[in-house]
């Protein structure tokens, strides 16, 4: 009986998915680390309470977690599922991503935006990653590190110069324009949103690290990109804490970490965003009007 090969793709498939969940491991060392200021390199991954430190067979993502019953193997203290989490959460994004490809002739799956270049793709799964490093660390600290804002700010317009696609464009100054572009786009409009608040409620109501998350965002995926998560972050930020307040979990005055839904709508942009904005534009203006 002939013995069926494995197909590339269901190959690769799974290896992105794996990659995905140890990049995953590593950013929950940088979720704990970077805040308190530490190295994400040394010392070695060990239990904060015995201080034990961890084998390499009992530090294999998401495996790890259910073979030790989420436990830590010396002392029996429980291990939050939250790596776990972030681990799965990462893999699955970056898995996301690498269908945007497609297989063959066919269409990514899901709907998903395809990608026009194989070469966006690890720009994306770095994108993807420092995304949710902001997440976890502003949902822990009201924070969103320099080294992922303004590194972000630095790294869009490089990558934007060495991989001119990025931006829809064949050569580099016209990526370059519209990385700045973007960069000062989201800038300017969340800066503009946290002076209006300020002003208005008479106390900071967005932190400073947003706006500099935002410029990096528009670096990255330019201006159109900003304006679709400007609006999608507000949609889904308003409802998330009317509902919340609606709970009684905050108060109406309470502040509410706003890099998560930042982070979530540039998730929604580099999966499906340039479609939704497409479909949105064609309803709003006539065809002769829709070319960008």
């Amino acid at each position: 009986m002939p013995v069926c090969p494995v197909q590339p793709e269901a190959f690769l498939t799974v290896l992105v998915f794996v990659w995905g969940a140890c990049v995953g491991s590593f950013l929950n060392v940088c979720i704990y680390r970077i805040p308190a200021g530490m190295s994400v390199v040394t010392p070695r991954s060990h239990c904060p309470r015995c201080r034990a430190m961890i084998a390499w067979y009992d530090n294999i993502p998401l495996f790890s977690f259910l073979w030790l019953g989420a436990r830590c193997r010396h002392c029996k203290t429980s291990i939050t599922a939250r790596y776990f989490g972030v681990e799965l959460l990462t893999a699955v994004l970056f898995l996301a991503v690498w269908l945007k490809v497609g297989f063959g002739s066919g269409a990514p799956p899901l709907g998903l935006a395809p990608v026009n270049a194989l070469r966006l793709i690890p720009i994306y799964w770095l994108v993807v990653s420092g995304l949710v490093l902001a997440t976890f660390v502003d949902l822990d600290h009201m924070i969103i590190p320099d080294r992922i804002s303004l590194g972000g700010i630095v790294a869009g317009i490089g990558l934007s110069a060495l991989v001119p696609a990025l931006h829809g464009a064949e050569t580099v100054w016209p990526a370059l324009l519209r990385a700045g572009a973007g960069a000062a786009i989201g800038f300017l409009s969340l800066w503009a949103i946290a002076w209006f608040g300020r002003l208005l409620f008479k106390k900071e109501a967005m932190g400073f690290g947003d706006v500099k998350l935002m410029s990096a965002l528009g670096a990255f995926f330019g201006g159109y990109a900003v304006f679709f998560i400007l609006l999608m972050s507000s949609l889904v930020g308003s409802v998330i804490g009317v509902v919340l307040i609606a709970l009684q979990r905050k108060r109406l005055r309470a502040r509410i970490p706003f890099g998560p839904f930042l982070a979530l709508a540039a998730v929604l942009w580099i999966l499906w965003g340039p479609v939704w904005w497409e479909w949105y534009v064609n309803l709003l203006l006539p065809p002769e009007m829709t070319t960008f």
